[in-house]
């Protein structure tokens, strides 16, 4: 669905993860036309960041093999009135200590993280915890995925891509 095509005040957000030093080239086309990208870290090289940086404005987070990089742990943002907080390693429904105070000082509309590999898509206490899956290189046959995320007036609804 191109932005076109979107109702009035509906936006869409491409969310990835997981990529380790790896931008599978099927990304650029299934983000094409989304207004902002989220990677919720394990980016693997900086580089990565400004290619998908020529699709759509991105927020990046550190993940736990992202040493040396000079992106923050978490970060919050806002695109259209819908609230995003970012971070790598989440236990959904679970959240404590640093990340529990900002989701209770900023009440999002989603958390985005990564970390498991796995793809997520639950609501926990009105907050949808979001993970996209694994992006980066094809290994032991694990899937690999990448999302895009609808926000509208009715809610937001979550599509995952193969890759």
């Amino acid at each position: 669905m191109s932005n076109t095509e979107l109702a009035d005040g509906a936006f869409r957000v491409g969310v990835i993860s997981d990529t380790h030093g790896h931008l599978d080239t099927k990304v650029a086309g299934i983000f094409s036309g989304v207004d902002h990208i989220l990677h919720a870290g394990d980016i693997g090289f900086p580089a990565l960041i400004l290619e998908l940086e020529y699709v759509a404005p991105v927020t990046a987070v550190l993940g736990n093999n992202d040493d040396g990089l000079s992106f923050k742990e978490l970060e919050v943002v806002e695109v259209r009135g819908r609230k995003f907080i970012v971070q790598h390693i989440v236990k959904p429904g679970e959240a404590e200590g640093r990340l529990q105070r900002r989701i209770i000082k900023e009440n999002p509309d989603v958390v985005i993280f990564g970390h498991t590999h796995k793809k997520y898509c639950e609501t926990h206490h009105n907050v949808l915890y979001f993970n996209p899956g694994y992006a980066g290189k094809p290994r032991f046959n694990d899937p690999r995925s990448v999302a895009v995320l609808t926000c509208d007036s009715s809610g937001i609804t979550a599509e995952f891509f193969e890759l």
